[in-house]
């Protein structure tokens, strides 16, 4: 039991060490997460639903306060924005940077967390988390939130599309058309709200694929949450200090 819990820790370790500088990858998080919650995806969700609550704007949130005793409010927003810079590639992942006010606001796209293919369609998630951090002195307050699944959904990819000969008996659930995207008539581009599907909604005809998008994005936060904790303690690379 103690050789297992040691090999999840530096397994994790590995992928956020691994990762300071750049966003985590799905296949890194894929492997956190089964070592944690296992490869059964419906029922690590299953077990996972009973621990978490959905917001007011039905939205996935998760929240923790990171204490940084003797730590200004200013040396923590130097080392935070310097992680948020050097993790998030994207120029316009940093949707907020305010000093004064002490508030660091990202939104990233984690693409193919899950990926399903069907009968008729095959899909592939995607989730754009806004992961806020609240800086004061000697702490801060990091507010992960996800309200909906990013879906690209192919409806020429399932096991019997060639023999569906209507395009309109192709459509499913929410789809809609992404308008300026002309390239490819058999993708859609889809939102599919985390409180209308499993484990939140008992019966999803999109469960299996649910079941790990929920499963990887909980993954996720506790990524998100564990490198801003390493940042805040030990700066990017370590040796993040004054004494140079």
């Amino acid at each position: 039991m103690i050789k297992k819990i040691m090999t999840l820790a530096a397994i994790f370790m590995l992928c956020v060490m691994g990762t300071q500088a750049q966003v985590l990858k799905g296949a890194d998080l894929e492997k956190y997460a089964k070592q944690r919650y296992g490869d059964r995806w419906v029922d690590a969700a299953t077990n996972l639903a009973s621990s978490l609550v959905l917001d007011k704007n039905q939205s996935l949130t998760y929240q923790e306060i990171i204490e940084a005793p003797g730590k200004t409010k200013s040396q923590l927003y130097v080392a935070l924005n310097y992680w948020a810079t050097a993790t998030f590639k994207d120029k316009q992942a940093i949707t907020l940077n305010d000093k004064d006010a002490g508030c660091i606001i990202i939104s990233s796209t984690l693409k193919d967390i899950a990926e399903h293919t069907g009968t008729i369609n095959s899909y592939s998630v995607s989730i754009t988390p806004v992961i806020r951090i609240d800086i004061k002195d000697g702490r801060i307050r990091v507010t992960f939130t996800v309200q909906n699944y990013d879906i690209l959904r192919d409806i020429s990819g399932g096991f019997l599309s060639g023999l569906v000969t209507n395009v309109d008996d192709r459509t499913y659930g929410d789809s809609k058309r992404k308008a300026e995207d002309k390239t490819n008539a058999n993708l859609y581009d889809e939102q599919w709200e985390i409180a209308r599907h499993y484990p939140f909604v008992d019966k999803d005809p999109q469960k299996r694929t649910c079941s790990k998008a929920l499963v990887m994005t909980h993954a996720y936060s506790n990524a998100i949450m564990d490198k801003v904790k390493e940042a805040v303690r030990n700066g990017l690379v370590g040796n993040d200090d004054d004494n140079w």
